[in-house]
């Protein structure tokens, strides 16, 4: 092969904060031939995956300036950069979360240099893949024509079965790069499906979107959400969410699709679904901040609950049920904010409530204060909205009802 024939080298972009560390990546990254990248700060990171178009992402939790959660949200709500395949590598346990937002894999530090090989390879692989694979699992023969039309395109290949024992007879013969299955099988229902998932030797377990007629109950999401993606409940817009996850899960390039399916996927993503029916505990107290605050969680659908202390947090939790999540600002008076996530934190019910930490500044101090504590997230003030609702999306629980 010629020089000039060659094929135009893989270019990954790297977001980490840690100087040495990030030294490494990049000099594994020239080692394996890649012209590689490197941002300090998630505003960096964000900045260069927009003007440069990386071929892939790898991406760190714990950034200065932001959540890498919340960039990885960014990432994926932008129709320019959505397609990108990310990985993240961290020293924070954050894997399921990265995996539902579109994640392609998941690292925790220290990695040795053969898992990082691992990745540059797993990043390349799928940036250069050229046919997406869709496994189908839908027993309704007129369901299922109507979820092929919707994602068929000339890249797409898609295996489309009725039952539960063809789709394990596939699994364990090919690799899948997205799955969507009915919950109501003739042989077996969805949930069995993906337990013995769990448990066969299959060639991959791939990403799993749910897309059932069945109203659930919060113990068969939280069921269904140890293995799958995404639950979307089937009705009006249903198509249209089932689309945006698709493209997610197959990194489609949106400026690729049809101008029908981009006014699909534009339409469903201007509806605040996400806070839609959702309660948020709101702990401050400052008034204006409550104010603010509230008017601008009231106004995307959700409904508010107010604290003034970790003691009325603490109360609040307790006397009100369906809490979805918390914002809980660290510096308060009589309890604050850091005391009363270890208290909550200690109670099993509200071992995987959602609470994100509001602090006075965005100091790396603080932010490793905040996650010693028990809170999954933090946000500095003065609060942006913009990366107030990004969290939330990140953190809301996950079933989004259409």
């Amino acid at each position: 092969m010629t020089a000039t024939s060659r094929p135009r080298a893989c270019v990954p972009l790297v977001i980490e904060d840690e100087p040495a560390f990030a030294r490494i990546l990049y000099g594994l990254a020239h080692d394996m031939e890649f012209r590689c990248l490197v941002a300090h700060t998630a505003g960096e990171g964000l900045e260069l995956a927009a003007s440069q178009a990386p071929d892939a992402i790898l991406l760190d939790i714990r950034l200065p300036d932001r959540s890498g959660l919340s960039v990885l949200q960014m990432l994926k709500d932008n129709p320019a950069t959505r397609h990108i395949p990310v990985h993240v590598v961290s020293n924070m346990d954050n894997g399921g979360e990265a995996l539902y937002l579109g994640a392609i894999g998941y690292a925790l530090k220290p990695a040795s240099r053969e898992q990082l090989e691992q990745v540059f390879r797993k990043l390349q692989e799928k940036s250069a893949q050229q046919i997406k694979r869709v496994l189908l699992v839908e027993d309704d023969e007129r369901q299922r024509e109507s979820v092929v039309q919707l994602i068929a395109d000339a890249d797409v290949e898609i295996a489309a079965v009725g039952s539960g024992e063809e789709a394990l007879a596939l699994l364990k013969k090919e690799i899948f790069d997205c799955m969507i299955i009915d919950l109501t099988l003739p042989d077996m229902q969805g949930n069995e499906l993906l337990e013995r998932m769990s448990h066969e030797e299959l060639c991959a377990f791939p990403p799993v979107i749910v897309y059932t007629g069945r109203n659930l109950t919060r113990d068969e999401e939280a069921e269904l959400l140890k293995y799958s993606r995404s639950i979307i409940i089937k009705g009006a817009r249903s198509p249209e969410r089932l689309l945006d996850e698709v493209t997610l899960f197959l990194h489609k390039v949106e400026s690729q699709l049809s101008a029908e399916r981009q006014h699909m996927l534009k339409v469903v993503r201007g509806r605040d679904r996400v806070f839609e029916g959702r309660t948020i505990l709101l702990v401050d107290d400052d008034v204006r901040n409550v104010f603010a605050l509230t008017s601008a969680l009231e106004q995307r659908g959700a409904k508010v609950e107010v604290g003034r202390n970790g003691f009325e947090a603490i109360a609040k939790l307790n006397e009100i049920e369906g809490i979805d999540l918390v914002l809980m600002d660290v510096m308060m008076p009589g309890l604050d904010g850091l005391e009363a996530t270890r208290r909550i934190r200690k109670d099993e019910r509200f071992a995987r409530l959602p609470i994100i930490a509001i602090t006075a500044k965005a100091m790396k101090d603080d932010q490793e204060q905040c996650l010693a504590a028990g809170v999954n997230d933090y946000l500095a003030k003065p609060i942006d909205l913009t990366r107030l609702y990004s969290l939330l999306r990140v953190w809301m629980p996950a079933l989004e009802r259409i």
